[in-house]
């Protein structure tokens, strides 16, 4: 763009900033027009052969008009303007062209951690209050912080935490669901969320300024009145079911990271054991709801916000919304204290899918707060710190045999972290260079370091340092797990000065104290036939065994008092759709359906016919455009016919057919009543009842009128974690005196998968064996 293009494209930006201005000056204040003035902008942008000029959202036409006749004139002009061609530059001499060295650059000195202090009350609940006013942008967020964390998940139960924050949320609250909960945020352009790691809990929120009223009050009703919704409950369990199938899958880095935690803190504790399916299935709703109550009460809590608004009125507006919710719980316990023992050696996870070796290597560090931490930190940074490090120089530049690798001493707020090597590398090289590692580790212990590696670590720490500090929204966050944790509140300035205080000689003390080269724990992610030489020159190898616990149908534990409140449960329900004796007196029916299926399940929908007669003999006849299908099972055995072949129902297909007249609704709301059967509270509002035979359903009961509201249970899967099936009944009908299901909405795993929408249900027609039994 020529000289004089450039000075008119900025001659027009100014007059669109200038229009747009006069046109926002123009509105008066105050209702819709408040609106439109809050929603006109201008914009003008140069790009190679166009300028653009454009508008967001609402504006006056003829302002846009009047833009666009002065771009015309403008550029009109710069056509008729006769060209001048500049004179030839003088040639510059060779000592102009040299460029400085870095070396000779010079930079004003790194500043201090300058930290805003926030504002801090206490609410009348006891809730501990940090307010920052941030006025750069009109959007306000928060966020309370929970003393809570999956290091209080029973060992029997672990997954208990997450599954409640994640339930907290999605769960919604005592008037509206989880999905009404979204769509009135989408409105607004605002979240609020729940999460939780091993020692915080966490609910936090997002709003412009003009929403916070609105955005507040449902970040309030999230935090102080979660519903734990039965169907949520269960999507919760399915997702972390997920999670532990796909464990192994995805990032072979962290993966790699994953074993060396368990390896190092121990697979006994709740700072290196894992969630196994197991685990999750042992988890009723009513343990959700007791974590919740036991931690999230207003004196275990922080609440911090920050944004564009004022601090006085801000205080008042939470101390309204707040200051009723008196939940009392005694003070909660410290976290569990670290044992982990040292694990030295080399361990081995096969994957031979990946083309790369992923290792990391480590041992126990130490906490933020310890003497040293600055000197570890700079120590660590000299070691692996960027091109800069000792590792990258000894290993990716003289061997060429990394891709990346990186050495960290992580601190801990509140408990030992993990001095911890990672990288990946060259699978013909991974020996060797997982000697050389170890040998740069031995040398730091035993060597010294030069003034320029100290200089450059530091440099390089000081400015994370400020870069971490570097908005009020990142020093309020600081600021909160400084108090969080019991940290002094000037903890940043501390460590900045520390920081600046090491010395070579205490990178040399800390290398020699704290290093431990014989207790590293080494581990290795891929495939073994492609290291030349064998991993086994660095000694003894251990391989670890990725395999995930299959999930096995297990009931849940029952007692004298969970089974009398499971038969209370089902009677009431039994009453709800018709009484006990109308059930029991259905000896048959016969229903068409329409089943649609989602498109993810293929999109096409079907009409299908079932026939059941009492106790257990069960056809379905299925009409799509692809032909007829029939399937026939009496309880023991069965057939499954395509068009005029059938063939003998056998495993996975007798065995769904089977849980399937287990499931058939007469029987299943009379299970009391069944023979081998037992009926088990799980909750107030669910019941499971189950077999010896492993057959299970949960059967969620719609608390105000007593109907069947959802079941839920589990379908064998080919490959991978058994499939969650939930089934919510979304209308009823009636048949004989009963009332039944005729519409129904089936989700597998969470997802949508079909519909069902019963057109004709007639019962006590007279069916008999043969009607069933025969083939096509």
């Amino acid at each position: 763009m020529s000289c004089l293009l450039w000075g008119r494209f900025l001659t027009l930006g100014g007059l669109v900033a200038r229009l747009a201005a006069k046109r926002r000056s123009q509105i008066p204040s105050g209702g819709a027009a408040t609106e439109d003035r809050r929603n006109v902008r201008f914009s003008a942008c140069w790009r190679p052969g166009r300028l653009k000029i454009g508008r967001r959202l609402k504006t006056c036409p003829t302002t846009v008009i009047g833009v666009l006749m002065f771009a015309g004139a403008l550029f009109a002009q710069t056509e008729q303007r006769p060209r001048t061609v500049p004179a030839p530059a003088a040639t510059p001499s060779p000592a102009a062209h040299a460029a400085p060295s870095p070396r000779d650059l010079k930079y004003p000195a790194l500043h201090a951690v300058e930290t805003p202090k926030a504002a801090v009350f206490t609410l009348s609940n006891g809730t501990r209050l940090l307010l920052m006013e941030d006025h750069d942008l009109p959007v306000i967020r928060g966020e309370a912080r929970i003393r809570t964390g999956s290091l209080f998940d029973p060992e029997d139960k672990i997954g208990l935490a997450a599954m409640t924050a994640t339930v907290l949320r999605s769960g919604g609250t005592r008037d509206m669901t989880g999905e009404q909960l979204d769509r009135k945020l989408d409105d607004m352009a605002a979240t609020v969320d729940s999460s939780i790691n091993e020692s915080q809990g966490r609910v936090s929120f997002f709003s412009l300024a003009e929403n916070s009223a609105d955005v507040l009050a449902l970040f309030h009703d999230v935090l102080t009145g979660p519903a734990f919704r039965g169907d949520q409950v269960d999507f919760a369990r399915v997702q972390l079911a997920n999670q532990i199938a796909l464990r192994n899958e995805g990032d072979v880095g962290r993966l790699a990271a994953s074993e060396l935690r368990t390896l190092v803190y121990g697979e006994d504790n709740a700072y290196g054991w894992n969630m196994q399916y197991s685990t999750l299935d042992r988890i009723r709703r009513s343990d959700l709801v007791a974590f919740y109550k036991r931690y999230y009460f207003p004196k275990n809590i922080i609440l911090a916000v920050s944004g564009d608004f004022e601090t006085a009125k801000m205080k008042d507006q939470l101390e309204q919304l707040f200051g009723g919710w008196n939940a009392q719980q005694d003070v909660v316990p410290d976290f569990p204290k670290v044992t982990a023992r040292p694990a030295p050696g080399v361990y081995l996870a096969k994957n031979t899918d990946v083309t790369q070796t992923y290792f990391t290597m480590g041992h126990l560090g130490g906490k933020m707060n310890d003497p040293d931490y600055a000197a570890l930190a700079l120590l660590s940074n000299i070691l692996g710190g960027g091109s800069m490090g000792r590792l990258f120089a000894a290993i990716r530049v003289h061997l060429g045999a990394a891709y990346n690798i990186s050495a960290t001493w992580a601190g801990g707020f509140d408990h030992p972290g993990l001095f911890a090597i990672s990288g990946t590398l060259k699978p013909i090289a991974t020996a060797s260079t997982l000697q050389a590692i170890r040998h740069e580790v031995e040398r730091m212990q035993s060597g010294e370091v030069t003034d320029e590696e100290l200089r450059n670590a530091r440099e390089h720490v000081l400015n994370g340092l400020v870069f971490a500090n570097g908005t009020r929204r990142k020093i309020l966050e600081n600021t909160l797990d400084l108090m969080y944790f019991g940290y002094p509140e000037d903890f940043m300035q501390q460590f900045q000065k520390a920081l600046t205080a090491v010395t070579r000689a205490d990178v040399a003390r800390v290398a020699k104290q704290y290093l431990r080269p014989a207790e590293l724990t080494t581990v290795v992610v891929g495939n073994p036939g492609e290291f030349v030489p064998a991993l086994e020159t660095l000694g003894t190898v251990h391989e670890i065994d990725l395999t995930v616990p299959a999930s096995k149908t297990v009931a849940a534990p029952s007692d004298t008092a969970s089974l009398e409140q499971g038969k209370q449960i089902l009677a009431r329900m039994q009453q709800a759709v018709g009484g006990f004796d109308k059930l029991a007196a259905v000896k048959d029916y016969t229903a068409v359906s329409e089943v649609h299926y989602s498109a993810p399940a293929g999109g096409q929908d079907l009409v299908e016919t079932e026939k059941w007669m009492a106790p257990g003999n069960m056809r379905e006849e299925t009409d799509s455009p692809a032909g007829k299908n029939a399937i026939y099972c009496d309880g023991k055995s069965g057939w499954t016919a395509r068009g005029r072949v059938s063939s003998v129902l056998r495993g996975p297909q007798l065995k769904a057919a089977q849980d399937d007249i287990f499931r058939s609704y007469f029987t299943l709301l009379a299970s009391d009543k069944v023979a081998g059967r037992t009926v088990n509270a799980l909750d107030s509002d669910v019941i499971e009842i189950s077999t010896a035979e492993g057959q299970q359903v949960r059967v969620t009961v719609n608390p105000e009128t007593g109907l069947p509201l959802q079941f839920s249970y589990q379908e064998s899967s080919a490959s991978g974690p058994p499939i969650t099936v939930q089934e919510t009944i979304t209308r009823f009908g009636e048949a004989g005196g009963v009332r039944i299901p005729f519409e129904v909405s089936m989700k597998r795993n969470g997802m949508d998968f079909i519909r069902t929408v019963v057109k004709d249900l007639q019962v006590n027609t007279g069916l008999v064996l043969t009607d069933l039994e025969r083939r096509p």
